[in-house]
């Protein structure tokens, strides 16, 4: 219903940004990286924006760029994902790195975000795999590299092995996508641990 709203800041909090639009001001639920962004009162701000209609509320979601807004779509339509749990992961993660996250597999991630437990992490994992490919335009060759790392080769191994050695399978999944997958795994390590500690 509403595409966007544009005004001054009137007031903001850590989930929220109350913008004035010519004597009303609306008050727009927000992740913290979209609240730090607005946090000079008085200040002209674009949010995009989300309606949520509920039984028992009518909340506005608003986020600074359009890329944080799909990506917020694209995480309540998870089955037991609400705008709340959105929120949560957008203040823990930008976009691309839900998107990397999600296309590497990497779960343990998302349960950073306050609310986000194993079972849903891996839901949205799940779910989203095929998903993200339309919200990734900015490190689309990124993503599909990642999403390409086939468990059972030799760059698999080597994303296994950086995982036991204590680096995330999205940071594990994203060294080692750039690299020549026909080198042993051993090469593979070396090259991404020399990319990691950079």
């Amino acid at each position: 219903m509403f595409y966007s709203v544009s005004g001054n800041v009137a007031d903001y909090g850590t989930n929220f940004v109350a913008v004035d639009c010519n004597g009303v001001a609306f008050m727009c639920f927000t992740s913290s990286q979209t609240a730090v962004k607005c946090s000079i009162i008085g200040e002209k701000v674009t949010l995009y924006t989300y309606l949520n209609v509920r039984e028992d509320a009518i909340e506005l979601y608003g986020f600074y760029d359009k890329n944080e807004l799909d990506c917020f779509k694209m995480l309540i339509g998870v089955s037991g994902v609400g705008a709340k749990m959105a929120l949560s992961l957008l203040s823990e993660y930008t976009p691309d790195k839900i998107i990397l996250s999600i296309a590497a597999g990497d779960y343990k991630a998302l349960t950073k975000a306050s609310g986000i437990g194993t079972k849903l992490a891996q839901r949205i994992t799940l779910e989203l795999k095929d998903k993200i490919g339309s919200l990734s335009a900015d490190n689309a060759e990124e993503v599909s590299a990642v999403a390409s790392i086939s468990q059972n080769s030799n760059t698999g191994e080597a994303v296994a092995a950086l995982v036991m050695l204590g680096y995330s399978q999205s940071e594990a999944s994203v060294a080692v996508s750039g690299l020549d997958p026909s080198n042993s795994v051993e090469e593979l390590i070396k090259q991404a641990l020399k990319l990691l500690s950079k």
